[in-house]
């Protein structure tokens, strides 16, 4: 049977239930719950989210909560995909921290229930001590799937790496051996170098920037939602009416309740200073005690990678001072020293699994991309709530006078 959406925003919510921690005791408290958040960041290894509870019935001492108890429920968009956190066909979230607690008035109580995914919790409690072999993917699959490790049951979407080496995992926990391997991660399919590790309510993923904003084929992803932005945030009726693909509520699906830029300004001079321009990496090879400078040019290298706005430049490539040069072409701006050797593991290769005089530019081609995520245009908006929507996502933002 079909779901009607009655407005936008509008949300399925059941219930959410609390388990103690010997599983003997479950209470549904969607009646006492006034504020629900989810969060879910590529930045983040695991989904984390937060109940404002208003408590008048002193679940607090009957349950007792004390950060051991699991939550359940089911969120969704009517018509669309679940966030499901269910015992039968999802995955619980665990509760971890409770904070706020503050008395309002005589019978009740306001605190905040903090909780996170299994894994957020698997990762703080165990730690990998392995050597592992093979493409870098692998490797993840490997400490995500172990049960001495991550011990995930949840589903892994990889993008393939083209690199394989021999890594030891020093006594780390299982997200920074992960971070470890993502940072010598080479697309196979691309120039990409360095991935991101997150999790969504679909799973985790372990991908490079370069696969969010294309295909495998290169061609730049379809946008998950249109949305736009009216100044006095009216309704346009003329935006819809007419248009049989289009009514109000799918309209006002696609409308941005408040807008702003968290970093709009591409700081040429934080960038110059950050390599991401130029960048200088002079590699030590230890086994034949030699050196090598490598040099990265940011317009020379651009276009071996896709991005969202196409082969658009940020920065122009014209003198930027008297000696004619651009920003790309002062590699001293940033300079780098690297120890790498061949033969660490009885194989002829450097730092990234391939050839050792490589890793100067590997090196300052991962850092140049990186900075490129993290330095350019951010921008945060306010929506109404779209389960279907998740990380990794493209989205188009038209702005109409």
């Amino acid at each position: 049977m079909a779901e009607n959406i009655e407005f936008a925003g509008d949300f399925k919510l059941d219930n959410i239930v609390i388990h103690n921690h010997d599983d003997t005791l479950a209470v549904d408290i969607k009646g006492l719950v006034v504020e629900f958040n989810i969060y879910e960041s590529m930045f983040s290894n695991a989904l984390t989210g937060s109940l404002v509870i208003s408590d008048s019935t002193n679940l607090i001492s009957k349950l007792p909560i004390q950060g051991t108890e699991r939550l359940t429920f089911k969120l969704r968009t009517p018509g669309s995909s679940n966030i499901d956190c269910t015992e039968e066909s999802g995955h619980p979230m665990h509760v971890f921290s409770v904070t706020d607690k503050q008395q309002d008035g005589d019978t009740k109580e306001i605190y905040t229930l903090h909780f996170a995914s299994r894994e957020f919790l698997r990762n703080i409690r165990t730690r990998v001590s392995q050597a592992y072999s093979g493409r870098m993917d692998q490797m993840v699959a490997s400490i995500v799937g172990d049960e001495n490790y991550l011990d995930s049951r949840k589903t892994l979407n990889v993008q393939k790496t083209r690199n394989q080496d021999k890594i030891v995992i020093p006594n780390l926990h299982p997200f920074n051996a992960i971070r470890m391997i993502q940072d010598r991660a080479m697309a196979d399919d691309s120039q990409s170098i360095g991935y991101f590790f997150y999790e969504t309510p679909r799973g985790y993923h372990f991908r490079s920037w370069e696969s969010m904003c294309v295909d495998s084929r290169g061609n730049p992803r379809v946008a998950k939602q249109s949305f736009e932005y009216m100044q006095g945030n009216m309704t346009d009726e003329s935006a819809y009416q007419g248009n049989p693909h289009k009514d109000k509520v799918t309209h006002d699906y696609q409308g941005i309740e408040e807008y702003r830029f968290i970093n709009s300004s591409h700081d040429v001079a934080a960038n110059q200073a950050a390599g991401t321009y130029a960048h200088r990496v002079i590699s030590h090879n230890l086994y034949n005690k030699s050196y090598k400078e490598s040099d990265y040019h940011y317009h020379n290298y651009f276009n071996d990678t896709k991005h969202t706005d196409g082969n658009k430049v940020p920065i122009v490539s014209t003198p930027v001072d008297f000696d004619d040069k651009s920003v790309s072409d002062y590699a001293e701006s940033k300079v780098s020293v690297m120890p790498t050797t061949r033969f660490a593991h009885n194989e002829d290769t450097g730092a990234f699994g391939v050839d050792a005089e490589q890793d100067g530019l590997n090196t300052a081609s991962r850092l140049s991309q990186r900075n490129q995520v993290l330095g350019g245009t951010i921008l945060e908006m306010t929506i109404k709530g779209q389960s279907y929507l998740q990380v990794g996502d493209v989205v188009e933002l038209t702005y109409r006078q």
